[in-house]
């Protein structure tokens, strides 16, 4: 095999074991700062999950403008793809009132409405959605209202949740500072529909 003219093998094979040698060097003198850059690491890391979890998304309710709400705020990302791609879906935005077979406390509660979502498909099935604004002292009337036409009803200092589910209707309603979220769906019940909404909007 032709060597290259001006290169010696006795010049290159010596430089090339004193780079291997620096390098064996510096790595040795590198190996007691190993165990601190792997903490400094671990540490990073580790502050930033505990600055995630302290630091959780506020709900929609504190960052929302009830003046100007509609219904691409009211719902999470992934329910608002689900009801968006189902097949022939029309959504119709208004501010009618709650749309409950239980009227006498739409009455009672005198809601002032942000906005009504209303959600047809191709097949038999709707979904009427309200968020509606309330004076928080009318809770335990909804809580007594709803109670007495059926309703199963979970209370706690903060919230107010009741739901009922008669043939192919179920109802939902969510109290929560002041904030009334109502929902109706007929033939048409996403799985965990009222649950995902509160968790977007209440947190």
């Amino acid at each position: 095999m032709a060597r290259t003219g001006g290169r010696s093998t006795w010049i290159a094979v010596p430089a090339i074991l004193a780079c291997f040698a620096v390098v064996g060097v510096l790595g040795w003198l590198a190996m007691p700062m190993f165990p601190v850059a792997a903490a400094w690491v671990g540490d990073s890391l580790r502050g930033a999950s505990e600055r995630a979890a302290q630091a959780p998304e506020p709900p929609a309710s504190q960052i929302l403008d009830l003046d100007a709400v509609d219904c691409r705020g009211l719902y999470p990302d992934a329910l608002w793809s689900e009801l968006t791609w189902t097949s022939g879906v029309i959504l119709r935005q208004d501010r009618g009132v709650p749309e409950t077979a239980a009227g006498s406390v739409a009455e009672a509660l005198a809601p002032q409405v942000r906005v009504t979502c209303r959600w047809t498909r191709e097949q038999p099935g709707s979904i009427v959605t309200t968020l509606a604004s309330v004076d928080p002292a009318v809770t335990p009337i909804a809580e007594a209202a709803l109670g007495s036409q059926g309703f199963a009803c979970e209370s706690s200092s903060v919230a107010l949740t009741c739901t009922r589910e008669q043939g192919r209707v179920r109802e939902e309603h969510t109290l929560i500072d002041g904030l009334w979220l109502s929902s109706v769906e007929t033939r048409w019940m996403p799985e965990d529909y009222g649950a995902r909404l509160d968790a977007h909007i209440f947190g």
